[in-house]
């Protein structure tokens, strides 16, 4: 039997491998990147700590990759396991972008990371230049068509209901990998991604350059990241922008509850700074606002309303009532279907008159089987549970806009000084730089909790309920594999967070070339009176 429970504590267990996830996946899509541009001047100049900074960075690379796709497995496996009838309701749809990941991307992905550690002394310069372009490219595949089923997710589109086969089947695939929602998440999310190789690469570049070692491998690092950060930061927040513009186009609730937006506003509406949100009385007791602001980010007009939550509530009401003709019809004719009785073309016709708002309709059965049995609390449960929860929506939000805004500043501080050429003389940036290194995965991960938690109560929106999509089993079992993936998972980011620490100290001297701090053949030795490199 479903309870609300066992929901719970099954979302539970997908949000906490998909965050875990979700920690190795930028640094990989970002480091691929400036590791292409750095072997990119190492083919062109033949200079060899060109050479040393792309093995060195791709060693770290490298350890970020094996822990990526070992927590990522995990995610696709819970589909058949927690969210059986989410895989057999939607599976036609959303199976084939995520099949076309693993035949398309991941191979090439993962043949590419092979070559690139294991072909230095076995390619030409341009061989081996060709192999990290292609295990960036591989990379960035991967995290498209991953991105255009979970954008389907958010707008379902290029797909219908069948009333044969009880499934969502697709129409058209060209709809659903040009879905705009897809598209805006993919260049969104992988200019994040970049922003975190960078600041990994520039964070620990200031490290050394504090510490006064190997400074020309690092002040060269610096100068990379600093530059390719600033292009991506800029892209990551204009790109943000259109990503919430298609949101107000496909997802009204989750524009509504990131702005804790309750009641509709004349056009065009400001954008709440900061609340103090009152969920209980659904208000705020006040807020500080920036006028017309929100106008323009969702709707790209002066004259366009978005809509308050308590306006979309109404409307889910109307369509929750219309979902239940619909819902009332289906179950008619399943019940003949499984007598072998033939439809008739009256309840046919008044299936396919309701069935936009079937999804709408199905979250009742949260509440009853019988659609005959309908209270009005019911209905008004139902609609309650239409709109998620505004609070941790305004806020998470709001988390990524200010570590956005902190990077952005950052990295325009060090662009301009690195132009200058004083930038080793700013010890406060060089901090800086250092200290904001968790910042895009805080951005990410708080982006991330925004999209999934605001599709919320659906994990199809407005198409299947999360309350329906998951498994029947029992909920000890959930738990007891929560707790195991929570141990191994722990486990698996303390072995990370030691592999990474311990080559980082270690630095370029791990290559083993005999060149670097640390090294006893070492020509770059440290000057005790100013620690500098002679």
């Amino acid at each position: 039997m479903i309870t609300e429970y066992l929901v719970d504590v099954s979302r539970l267990q997908f949000a906490a491998t998909a965050l875990f996830h979700f920690l190795f996946v930028p640094l990989t899509l970002g480091m691929t990147w400036l590791l292409v541009i750095m072997e990119a001047v190492y083919l062109t100049t033949g200079k060899e700590i060109w050479k040393d900074m792309t093995r060195f960075w791709g060693k770290l690379f490298g350890i970020n990759f094996v822990l990526g796709v070992t927590t990522g497995i995990t995610m696709e496996f819970q589909f058949g396991t927690n969210w059986s009838y989410y895989s057999q309701y939607v599976g036609d749809v959303f199976g084939a972008p995520l099949a076309i990941e693993g035949l398309m991307a991941f191979f090439l992905e993962s043949t590419m990371v092979g070559l690139f550690f294991f072909g230095w002394d076995r390619m030409s310069r341009l061989q081996h230049f060709a192999t990290t372009l292609l295990m960036a490219l591989g990379t960035s595949l991967s995290a498209l068509w991953i991105l255009v089923a979970n954008g389907w997710m958010q707008n379902p589109v290029g797909a219908e209901f069948n009333y044969d086969t009880m499934r969502m089947e697709m129409v058209s695939f060209a709809q659903i990998f040009l879905n705009p929602d897809a598209q805006n998440k993919f260049v969104h999310t992988v200019s994040a991604g970049y922003v975190t190789g960078a600041s990994f690469v520039l964070g620990v570049s200031a490290w050394y350059l504090l510490k006064g070692r190997d400074i020309a491998f690092a002040k060269r690092s610096f100068h990379v990241a600093a530059a390719f950060g600033f292009a991506a930061i800029c892209s990551a927040i204009v790109l943000g922008d259109e990503s919430g513009y298609s949101i107000g186009q496909a997802q009204q609730t989750k524009l509504a509850t990131m702005e804790a937006m309750w009641e509709t506003e004349p056009a065009p509406a400001g954008f709440n700074i900061i609340a103090s949100i009152n969920e209980a009385e659904q208000k705020n007791n006040w807020a500080v606002q920036v006028p017309y602001m929100m106008g323009l980010i969702g709707t790209r007009s002066v004259d366009k309303q978005i809509l308050g939550i308590h306006d979309i509530k109404k409307l889910n009401a109307k369509r929750i009532i219309n979902g239940v003709t619909a819902v009332s019809a289906l179950d008619l004719m399943r019940e003949n279907k499984a007598r072998g009785v033939e439809n008739p073309q009256a309840l046919i016709d008044v299936f396919e008159k309701h069935k936009q708002d079937l999804g709408f309709g199905l979250l009742l059965k949260k509440y009853t089987d019988d659609m005959s049995k309908i209270t009005p609390e019911m209905l008004s449960k139902a609609v309650d549970d239409s709109v998620p929860r505004v609070t941790p929506m305004f806020w998470s939000f709001r988390m990524m806009v200010g570590m956005g805004v902190l990077m952005l500043i950052l990295y325009t501080l060090c662009l301009f000084f690195t132009l200058k050429g004083n930038f080793m003389q700013k010890k406060w940036l060089l901090r800086f730089a250092l200290f904001m290194i968790p910042a895009p995965w805080i951005a990410i991960e708080a982006g991330w909790f925004v999209a999934e938690y605001g599709r919320q109560p659906w994990t199809v929106y407005g198409v299947l309920p999360t309350y329906l999509s998951v498994s029947n089993i029992d909920v000890k079992n959930v738990l007891w594999s929560l707790a195991g993936f929570v141990i191994f998972y722990v486990i698996l980011a303390i072995v990370e967070m030691y592999l990474m620490v311990k080559y980082v100290r270690i630095g370029p001297a791990s290559l083993g070339t005999g060149k670097y701090f640390g090294e006893k053949t070492s020509p770059h030795l440290i000057n005790p009176a100013n620690k500098t490199e002679v």
